[in-house]
């Protein structure tokens, strides 16, 4: 079934001096419209490397990516995209960088509606009363809503978040969290986020697609997240598959990391058959008349 959101035989290799580095390969997905899908791997496994060529800002060296039924050849205001670090102009207020991108997206309308726009996602978010605070001024957690406002404020149709909370402590992260998964729901944004927090996939996603490895990382498995939505946290913990559906992520992940330090076989030693208290020159001789025979 053809979705919302189409990577098909998505790939991606660098050239090196030792030779072509294949990161991803025959990487294959499918989104509908509205579906929040996680990304979960080790490090390095290659789920930035997919982030990035969605959102237009790695070129895809095998396969593409089509949203909304067009194949995409760049970046473009239809993906909005909040990184591990929001990434703002630290002298502009929250209010300013939200309004750069409003500015960019709504150029025809009028000067008071972006405001609006620009003002209502801010408050969505928990910032109604830090509008005009500068954004060196914010903590992180305040820094990362305001990203997340400029993110939404572009109206995408696809929301690409790589690791939004990382950098956050453990309260905020849950509480931004829980702000985030409201906003998407209600608004219906498609959205694919990396995390390497199975809890977190959990908790937030449809579907949960487990990366192998890299290099030449794939889709290793898909997991349907059973838990109805609009979700509370203390539901989810409690629903009876809840801890079936975190061990067998666990163990693929553990699977992922033994086949990783997996040592490679030892080389066999051949002990040449040679006579022992020989020179150098007797030795050379014997190998030439053996490989004769």
């Amino acid at each position: 079934m053809r979705g919302y959101v189409e990577m098909f035989r998505l790939g991606k290799t660098y050239d090196t001096p030792n030779g072509p580095a294949v990161i991803v390969e025959e990487f294959d997905l499918n989104m509908q419209k509205g579906e929040y899908v996680c990304l979960l791997g080790h490090s390095g496994c290659g789920k930035s490397t997919v982030l990035t060529m969605v959102a237009g800002l790695n070129s895809i060296t095998h396969g593409g990516v089509a949203v909304a039924g067009r194949e995409i050849d760049g970046p473009g205001p239809d993906r909005g995209v909040v990184f591990q670090s929001p990434c703002l102009m630290p002298w502009m207020t929250a209010f300013e960088n939200v309004l750069l991108g409003v500015n960019q997206v709504y150029p025809h309308a009028t000067k008071r509606e972006r405001h609006d726009i620009v003002a209502y996602y801010l408050t969505l978010v928990g910032l109604g009363t830090s509008l005009h605070t500068r954004a060196c001024e914010l903590s992180q957690g305040m820094q990362q809503r305001v990203g997340i406002a400029r993110a939404f404020a572009l109206k995408p149709k696809m929301l690409l978040l790589d690791e939004p909370f990382g950098m956050l402590d453990s309260l905020t992260r849950l509480e931004l969290q829980e702000i985030l998964l409201e906003i998407l729901v209600r608004d219906k944004v498609t959205t694919l986020m990396i995390t390497h927090d199975v809890d977190e996939a959990l908790f937030m996603s449809d579907r949960v697609v487990m990366m192998t490895n890299g290099p030449r990382a794939r889709v290793g498995a898909i997991f349907q997240v059973p838990f109805d939505r609009p979700r509370k946290r203390v539901d989810v913990l409690e629903h009876p598959e809840y801890y079936d559906y975190r061990e067998k992520m666990i163990r693929f992940l553990e699977e992922q990391d033994h086949k990783k330090q997996k040592p490679p076989a030892p080389a066999v030693a051949v002990k040449p058959n040679i006579a022992p208290n020989k020179t150098l020159g007797v030795k050379l001789e014997a190998t030439e008349t053996s490989v004769s025979l």
